[in-house]
């Protein structure tokens, strides 16, 4: 049994008007179904009542020479008894035929559906002429949009940047896809949505049980997802450009998700993109954010220009107070400052000599030990990066 296919003729309107009055039945997707509705059963439409020239058939048979039509992005399943019998994922019109030897009970689709499809078909298939209930059933192919998570307490990922755990409590949306149909009503749809008489099922629904269980698993997924991000080198270890990366996010979500669930190889779903719409950090988190933005801040180029700045305030001051200890300097002597304060343009001779005169013996030579002491306070302040306390340790030790 299954489906062979036949020309679209003259498109959607001419379907409509004519193929109820030239096959026995006419079923068609119904009316009024929404963007978040994964799952629907078909519905009869033609003359008689929408019995087309079927006048004589039983419910819940699809009758020899009935006509089904798919539009694109749907794919359709066939069900006898609750068991798969044909499936469909590729947008045209088709002869339902239990005798007819060409018949088909796959169609690929052209690329809609991941590898898992053919094996899944092979696992759950049914053959044989039906002897009880047959249902058809459109299955959502298209993106579903509108997919919301959201925590109300702190969720905590280890974060290789900050070097240590990082807290936040997030919301945000996501876009799910059916990827493969069969392994989504078989492993994951309730009985209730695939038998007659079924309502559409909307993966939104605050009542529909796999919502739920969705969310939750999401959710159960988040830490995991951000510490996939953080620590992958490509982001530069980065939590902070997450919130306006729904690509790269999208992908360490659908990993972390595949990895405890296995969405897409047990399930047929995957996630196609994920946008996060609020981070909100707890405190322990903003205050280490708050010391990478200093230490950013005083990184490379950036250090070099705070310091000089720092010893030209030093020097005001002492010449505004008339003292000379703003010239230490932070306990550093002024040969320190590597020559950064030049004498003055057409100063006199005298005035030079007497500075000269006035400078202290040539101190002893500095401690190591003391420098690297002084270097790893001003690092672990924030004050110096790691390269900028590397250089002072290999000076500090002639190396």
């Amino acid at each position: 049994m299954g489906f062979i296919q036949i020309a679209l003729g003259a498109g959607w309107d001419a379907l409509k008007s004519s193929f109820g009055d030239q096959f026995l039945d006419f079923l068609v997707p119904p009316a009024g179904i929404g963007d978040t509705v994964v799952l629907f059963p078909a519905v009869t439409q033609g003359t008689n009542a929408g019995r087309g020239q079927n006048t004589r058939g039983s419910d819940n048979i699809i009758t020899n020479g009935s006509v089904i039509v798919v539009p694109e992005g749907y794919g359709l399943l066939t069900f006898q008894d609750g068991a798969v019998t044909s499936v469909v994922a590729e947008s045209g019109a088709y002869r339902w035929d239990s005798e007819a030897q060409d018949s088909k009970s796959v169609f690929s689709g052209g690329g809609l559906l991941n590898s898992t499809f053919t094996t899944s078909w092979e696992r759950f298939k049914l053959g044989g002429r039906p002897m009880g209930q047959q249902l058809a059933f459109y299955v959502n192919l298209k993106e579903i949009p509108n997919n919301k998570f959201g925590t109300q307490s702190p969720i905590y990922w280890d974060d290789r940047y900050l070097n240590t755990q990082a807290g936040a409590i997030t919301r945000g949306t996501y876009v799910l896809e059916v990827c493969d149909p069969i392994l989504f009503v078989k492993t994951l749809v309730p009985a209730s949505y695939i038998s007659a008489g079924a309502r559409p099922f909307d993966i939104t629904e605050a009542t529909n049980p796999v919502s739920e269980q969705l969310f939750n698993e999401v959710i159960g997924s988040l830490a995991g997802a951000f510490s996939r991000y953080v620590n992958d080198p490509d982001k530069d270890h980065r939590i902070t450009r997450i919130q306006g990366d729904s690509v790269g996010f999208a992908k360490s979500l659908s990993e972390e998700v595949e990895k405890n669930y296995q969405w897409t190889t047990e399930r047929g779903l995957e996630i196609s993109s994920a946008t996060l719409v609020a981070i909100e950090y707890d405190a322990d988190t903003q205050t280490l954010l708050s010391d990478v933005r200093k230490a950013d801040a005083l990184s490379g180029g950036r250090a070099d220009t705070f310091l000089k700045q720092s010893v030209a305030r030093g020097v005001q001051s002492a010449g505004e107070t008339g003292g000379g200890t703003g010239l230490a300097m932070m306990g550093m002597g002024m040969g320190a400052i590597g020559g950064m304060v030049p004498a003055t343009p057409g100063a006199p001779a005298g005035m030079a000599a007497g500075a000269a005169a006035q400078q202290p013996a040539a101190p002893a030579a500095p401690d190591p030990y003391a420098q690297l002491a002084s270097a790893k306070k001003m690092l672990d302040d924030g004050l110096i990066s790691q390269d900028d306390y590397d250089a002072l340790k290999k000076k500090a030790l002639g190396l």
